[in-house]
């Protein structure tokens, strides 16, 4: 037997007594300097952990994962994230394209027999108290992430958003027409818990998107794009089907509830999904890795957030610019600007509808769409166009546009509507795109395990731009009455 042993008595369990005593009863220990017997090559001599070298926690899903990675087949994730996209921005769809149910309907003299302000400035308090929250728990998500993780973030604010749709439509069942005011204030409430709600559940999909290959954060945006469309439609076709507007009202909102029962049931069904599985995986393990590291370094797990929004805020400031001059002329602007030629192929009732929200929407969609095929430029040059869509502000100020209850002093110089429609072509076709690529790029410009808490800053970024672009919207007005070009 390799090594030398001396003699020495000490205390040891009745098992290390029997199997390391000799005749005497006298316990067998190595002598000092001589090296301890290694029967085989064993784990221990690797210097792996003692998890690894166990295979703790590691199943035989996960290794055949890691053997045969696998693709989405049919796409499944990226149409579940295309979902998710419509519900992210339904609640705000819904409520601004229910505007003839709320101003026409529920708060008009007709209905209440008295006449009030409610209905003339529902949009401004509508737009407000649904941004404001959207926007605070947004940007709290990010570092207070309510509710705990992911998975609890994205189903409670689904959850919540579904009471509050089961109310909103038990108050159109209900004749209100004697507590106007009541109704209004308990419309805005739902509002506000309702974007509160969405601002969480949002900005947690795109940091869910985020653990996934870049595309699929262009799918939840391309979702985002969708979702204007779809809500139009609905809206429509609950007019057309209707035989009243309580009763449209009563089908569009079910409709949207059924959207969010569904993004509620393709959340739970996507751990089913193998491609999934693998990408969570992947990033886990990359999780796991940066922990180890930080342990031994003696660092603290919080994720270094001035460190990420440096990184990722040329992306972020990308999102934030391209939604603040879409809205900024998107819908207020757009819905404003009437035909130059009574002849012109579009009817003058359906002119806003089908030049504004319909191409808008059709065109933003065909954008995102592109964006998923084709990246350019690449992000380090993204700004430059992003920069030059400002000049999408005094193009659409030039055009035929007349808002309500204000007298024009600026002329009208693109009086022709077929240059108007290639102009709203163009913006609608840019912001769609460019939206989607900054959107994709943000989470690539950080190490893999922040990609999460990027993409949240760019949901974040995105709803910015959007409240700053609502309200520079309303200075468009004022701009067209006080500036005059003398030639």
């Amino acid at each position: 037997m390799a090594g030398s042993y001396t003699k020495k008595e000490f205390g040891v369990g009745p098992e290390e007594q029997t199997l390391l005593k000799d005749s005497n009863g006298t316990r067998i220990v190595p002598a000092k300097g001589s090296e301890p017997v290694r029967l085989s090559p064993g784990w221990e001599g690797t210097g792996r952990p003692d998890d690894e070298l166990n295979f703790k926690g590691v199943t035989m899903d996960q290794a055949d994962l890691e053997l045969n990675p696998p693709k989405d087949r049919l796409n499944i994730v990226f149409c579940i994230m295309i979902l998710h996209g419509i519900g992210a921005l339904m609640s705000w769809n819904i409520f601004i394209t229910a505007k003839n149910y709320f101003v026409s309907y529920k708060l008009s003299k007709e209905y209440t027999g008295i006449q009030s302000n409610y209905d003339t400035n529902f949009l401004a308090y509508l737009t407000f108290a649904a941004q404001i929250p959207n926007l605070l728990f947004n940007w709290l998500n990010v570092f207070i992430q309510f509710g705990g993780n992911l998975t609890t973030r994205i189903v409670w604010g689904i959850f919540a958003q579904v009471l509050i749709f089961v109310c909103t439509i038990i108050l159109a069942m209900t004749d209100s027409s004697g507590w106007p005011g009541i109704f209004f204030w308990i419309t805005m409430v739902s509002v506000v818990l309702l974007n509160t709600a969405n601002g969480i559940y949002q900005n947690s999909v795109f940091g869910m998107a985020a653990r996934l290959p870049p595309k699929y954060t262009g799918a939840v945006v391309l979702g985002s794009n969708i979702s204007g469309t779809f809500t139009a439609l609905i809206n429509f076709l609950a007019q057309y089907m209707a035989p009243n507007v309580r009763t449209a009202a009563i089908y569009y909102f079910i409709t949207a509830l059924f959207v969010l029962l569904a993004c509620f049931d393709t959340y739970f069904a996507l751990p089913i999904n193998r491609f999934y599985r693998y990408s969570e995986l992947l990033h886990q393990k990359g999780l796991s890795k940066r922990q180890l590291e930080n342990n031994a370094r003696g660092k603290a797990d919080r994720p270094p957030y001035w460190k990420i929004f440096k990184q990722c805020f040329p992306q972020c400031f990308n999102t934030f610019y391209i939604f603040f001059v879409t809205l900024s002329l998107f819908p207020s602007v757009h819905s404003d600007i009437v035909s130059s030629d009574p002849d012109f192929i579009v009817p003058p009732d359906y002119y806003s509808t089908v030049m504004c929200f319909l191409t808008f929407n059709v065109t933003a969609l065909l954008g995102s769409s592109i964006a998923s095929l084709v990246q350019w430029p690449s992000k380090r040059y993204l700004v430059i166009p992003v920069v030059l869509r400002t000049l999408y502000i005094p193009l659409f100020l030039l055009c035929n546009y007349k808002p309500s209850g204000v007298t024009r002093v600026l002329p009208v110089y693109i009086n022709n509507d077929w240059v108007y429609f290639v102009i709203a072509i163009t913006m609608g076709i840019s912001s769609g795109y460019f939206s989607s690529l900054s959107m994709m790029y943000c989470p690539r410009t950080v190490e893999s395990q922040y990609t999460a808490t990027a993409g949240m800053f760019a949901a974040a970024s995105l709803i910015t731009g959007i409240f700053v672009g609502i309200l520079f919207s309303m200075v468009m007005p004022s701009l067209v009455a006080n500036i005059s070009i003398s030639n």
